[in-house]
């Protein structure tokens, strides 16, 4: 496989990821009507213009892109943990701010006993932030061949 190659498909996979949670969020709010907490609309404001920024950098195979997007989703994972800390632990939970309307603390689904929408959030982040590390790295050895 060329090196070049590499870096198309680490693209696909970081984009393919966004694409899928921002399907999954607007789903959830849409079809399923639950309504977004505060943070969990700070991380579809993280999540949601990945799917642009990756999107354009596919297409015109721009793994240079890794610097802009590596940010935001670095930024994402530390939201979707913190939300999931409230979620799942009473120290956080004790020690949350009121959210507004809808509680953060709230839990619209839970699965398997942890999975719940700040996980799912956390994984996506997480996922994209691990294929723009790689990115990186793959850019740094297409340089120096």
């Amino acid at each position: 496989m060329k090196p070049e190659q590499k870096s198309e498909y680490l693209l696909f996979g970081a984009w393919a990821t966004s694409v899928l949670a921002l399907a999954g969020s607007l789903y959830f709010s849409e079809v399923m009507k639950y309504e977004p907490c505060e943070l969990c609309w700070y991380q579809r404001i993280l999540m949601y213009p990945l799917v642009i920024f990756l999107g354009i950098a596919m297409i015109r195979k721009d793994a240079s892109q890794w610097l802009y997007v590596l940010p935001l989703s670095v930024i994402g994972v530390c939201v979707s943990l913190y939300h999931y800390l409230i979620q799942k632990t009473s120290f956080f939970a004790e020690s949350a701010p009121a959210c507004g309307r809808v509680p953060c603390t709230g839990e619209y689904i839970n699965y398997a006993g942890f999975i719940t929408i700040p996980f799912l959030a956390f994984i996506a982040f997480l996922s994209i932030t691990i294929l723009m590390i790689f990115l990186n790295k793959q850019t740094k050895k297409e340089k120096n061949v």
